[in-house]
């Protein structure tokens, strides 16, 4: 697989402890919206087995003119490298890889369920549906402890303006802990909720992105309601 090269162009917190990273786009890259990409930093200092190398989601749409990721910031020597690079500093990109996509049969709903930074690849879908006026339906379910946690909550409700075929239910589950006013959905994502959102929707492909216990336990919810296990794809994130 090719290797490319980029440079930084800007970097911001999208949530709290959660921060988005845009990078020059190659010539000639190109990639499906849902792709992924291994973000490669050139530094030295980096312990052998620590991860130069780390794999993201592309949240930006393939429309797009940068290559955009978003990421926790957790407390590691991959983390910290990131979090420190300037405007300008040289990266290498692998890929695109991946098979969260779409599929093509635009008669048929797709339904994106989001646990947290799971939102990432469905950014990159939800941007390029509405920019293409995509003639499908499209639910996203955005599951998130607090207002505070969810990145890009706010361009969503603007998307959901714009696409007449989108709508996003989104669910905060954990509103004691905090500082933030929320008039929306506050439970867990269970049975009855998905079964209620779904309602109506053409032959729903099911799309989940989260950490791997919530993967597990929504595909296990999905089952529950009645969801063919063919009519589920999936993707894990481990570690973000």
């Amino acid at each position: 697989m090719t290797i490319h090269e980029a440079t930084l162009i800007s970097s911001s917190e999208v949530a709290k402890g959660t921060s988005a990273f845009c990078f020059s786009k190659p010539i000639g890259f190109t990639f499906k919206a849902g792709q992924a990409i291994d973000l490669i930093l050139l530094a030295p200092d980096l312990p052998v087995g620590q991860g130069e190398r780390h794999t993201f989601s592309i949240v930006s749409a393939p429309f797009q003119n940068e290559l955009c990721i978003t990421t926790r910031m957790r407390d590691s020597a991959y983390k910290r490298r990131l979090g420190s690079l300037r405007s300008g500093a040289l990266v290498h990109i692998e890929g695109p890889f991946g098979s969260l996509v779409l599929h093509n049969k635009t008669s048929r709903a797709g339904v994106l369920i989001a646990g947290g930074i799971g939102i990432t690849p469905f950014m990159s879908m939800l941007r390029q549906a509405a920019h293409d006026a995509l003639p499908q339906d499209l639910l996203l379910v955005y599951s998130n402890r607090r207002p505070e946690d969810a990145a890009f909550l706010q361009e969503l409700g603007s998307l959901e303006q714009k696409n007449r075929r989108f709508r996003m239910l989104a669910t905060m589950t954990q509103m004691a802990n905090s500082s933030q006013a929320w008039s929306g959905e506050t439970s867990l994502l269970n049975e009855s909720m998905l079964k209620d959102v779904m309602a109506g929707l053409a032959e729903p492909v099911v799309y989940l992105a989260g950490p791997p216990a919530m993967v597990a336990a929504v595909r296990l919810t999905l089952s529950k309601a009645r969801v063919d296990d063919d009519d589920i794809r999936t993707e894990e994130f481990y570690g973000y």
